[in-house]
Formats: C-alpha cells, structure tokens, sequence
C-alpha cells in the first residue's frame, strides 16, 4: 500500500501523522510512503530523516493525496483539502465529525474511507489512540489555565498554588477520565484546591484513591456543578461521550455565577464544547472573554508541544495504521471490532452512532457493508 503523509494545514499545528520511525516500520512491512517536504518540521523532524527513513519527499500537498492509498494525519482535514479526496481513501486521523457537518457530509460525498482515531476501542476497553492526547491536553489545560488567571490576560491575577499566608486558587474539574485525571494531576501538583465532578461514581472512587485527601470528588448533578462553577478561578471542561458531541454542562446564564476574571478551559471543544459559549480557538488567537469569564478553547491543545504529542500520538496509532495497510479497511475491521468502531464512514455511509445522532443522518451498521 502506498501511505501519504502530507503537512498539517490547521492554524498552529505543528504535528505530524508519522515520525521517521513509524515511516521505517511501514517501509520494512513491504509499504511505500510519501511525505510532503517540510511535513515533520514543526515537531522536530527534517526531511532528511524521513529519507532515510526508506520515504519519498513529494514536493506538495496534491502529490502526496494523489499518490496514496491511505492518507495518515493528524487532525481533521480542513475544507481546501476536501478536493483531494476520492472514492476508496482511505483517511486515518482525528475526525471528530459529530461537531463538523461540512467534513462529514465531504467524506459521505466522495465516499471515503475515514478511519477516527478518536472511536477506535482498545482490545482492553478504553480509546488507545485518543488517550496520549487526552493525558497531553489535560495537563496543558490546567497550565495554559495558569497563565491566563494572569491579570496581565484579563484574569483574576490568582497563583494557583497561593502563598503562605493566602488562599490556594480553586480548580473544578468537570469529567474524571483521561483528561479529568491528567488535569487533576497538575492541579494538585501545583498545589490548587480542586474538585472533581463526574457521574461515574467507579471514577471517582479511583481518583479519590489514588488523590487521598488532596482533592474533593462530586457527583455531577446540576446544583453541584453550579456550586462548584461559582467558587471557581479555573474550571476544566474535559467531558467526553465518544463519538457523539459534548453535553452543555454550562450555560451562557451560569457564567454571571462565576466570579470576574475565572477562565474556563474546555477540552471538549473538538466535540463542540462543555460550556454553551465555547468556539474554538487557536493558539494564534487563544481567548476570548464573555460576561467577564475568560475563555481558553484552543481545539487542538497538544499540537503546542508538537514533538511530545507527535511522539506520543504515533506510539498508539502506528499498530492500527500497520494493520490497515497490511490487510485494508475491510479485512482489518472484521479481524478487530476495535478498530472498526473507528470506522466513521464507508462508500457513503456513515458508519458511526454517535455521528448519526449528532447530525442527524442515517446510520449504517459497518458490520453490514464490509
């Protein structure tokens, strides 16, 4: 099979589908792959590399998805790279296509193949593809969050971790899974107050085990999550129901309960956001503030640290993206229900639930087309 791997195209995102390691791997399993010149730059890795690595240097994006069989990316391909898709490409990134009606109805269109990382179950449970990046977004949320209870952002001018003699800042959580965890992680490595609020009362016995006595968990009825929002300078939306958009945990009225200058980060944004103002942002034009609440939704957090979150992201994609090209779409999927619950969209179909339901289109059991 023939692997491209063009250069991210997204505002500020310097990731890449494949390292030149992964790229060995395809090449010494009997696969060709073509890289788009400067694609690895941003996270570190020359083209160089990627030759002698075993890959082809194509000089632009067009060549790469001309040539290939399988496209390998990073994020979800933006509306000018919707002119290179074709019938049977197969397409292995994240997708995220329950908030993005114009990407999914492309793909039905030209009756791709889209593979999400993001839907792709583990043998064991669990997302494995989109885990790393939820560790890696977690932790950031609460970083990012830190800077920007700076005064000098139009924050509370609040230290998280306080000093002797003054009050730690409050940090809210509102999920407890990778993103929730990871989050609670740095909190509480910073020496913040945080809460965590989940309905997943196993998850918060787990956090509240492996947090003793330096966090307070909650179920997550609406008057806890008020109660919570209303003490808060740092609230994290890391709420996900994968596949399908997020819930609105916070409403535009429940922002006059939070105090002037808290920052919400909501994670969630690549499903459409936790919080009901949420947009997504950039890391060129990171926040915005509404009633007095500044607002981080940077929908792709972990391209910031483009080398660690390539790294990490390509540790738990290159199995899959191995069998696929080994055996295809089709044979790959029946031989793992795991990674066809990643199937997102097949010959015009779309072959995901929780997308279906979010934009209310028909949904077609894969089992039933391969």
């Amino acid at each position: 099979m023939v692997i491209g791997v063009p250069k991210e195209i997204k505002n500020s995102e310097f990731r890449v589908g494949l390292t030149p390691g992964a790229v060995s791997a395809f090449v010494h399993a009997g696969h060709r792959v073509l890289v788009e010149t400067g694609a690895g730059v941003g996270a570190g890795f020359t083209d160089a590399e990627y030759l002698a690595a075993g890959a082809e240097i194509l000089p632009g994006a067009g060549e790469v998805w001309a040539g290939a069989n399988m496209i390998v990316k990073v994020k979800e391909p933006l509306e000018p790279e919707y002119g290179y898709f074709r019938k049977g490409l197969i397409l292995y990134t994240y997708l995220h296509l329950a908030a993005d009606g114009p990407l999914t109805r492309a793909l039905l269109e030209s009756k791709m193949k889209a593979v999400a990382y993001e839907t792709i179950v583990g043998r064991d449970g669990g997302l494995p593809c989109l885990a790393p990046m939820s560790e890696i977004a977690g932790r950031m949320a609460v970083q990012e969050g830190a800077k920007y209870l700076e005064k000098t952002f139009g924050g509370r001018g609040v230290l998280l971790a306080g000093v002797p003699g003054v009050e730690r800042g409050n940090v809210v959580i509102l999920g407890g899974g990778s993103v929730g965890a990871n989050a609670c992680k740095m909190a509480v490595g910073m020496g913040a107050n945080v809460t965590v609020l989940d309905v997943n009362l196993k998850r918060l016995r787990y956090l509240d085990d492996i947090f003793p006595r330096q966090i307070t968990t909650l179920y997550a009825t609406r008057d806890n999550i008020l109660k919570a929002i209303a003490r808060a300078d740092l609230v994290v939306g890391a709420v996900l129901l994968p596949g399908r958009a997020a819930p609105r945990l916070i409403r535009r009225e429940d922002l006059k309960l939070m105090r002037p200058g808290a920052v919400i980060a909501d994670v969630a944004v690549d499903q459409g956001g936790c919080v009901e103002t949420t947009h997504v942002t950039t890391h060129a034009d990171p926040i915005f503030t509404v009633d007095g609440v500044v607002h981080y939704c940077v929908a792709n957090i972990p391209g910031a640290v483009s080398r660690t979150s390539t790294q990490a992201l390509v540790n738990a994609t290159l199995p899959y993206g191995l069998e696929l090209a080994e055996k295809g779409v089709e044979a790959a999927c029946r031989a793992d229900p795991g990674l066809m619950s990643g199937l997102n969209c097949y010959a015009g179909k779309c072959t995901c639930p929780g997308v279906a339901e979010a934009l209310d289109l028909n949904y077609t059991p894969p089992e039933t087309l391969l």
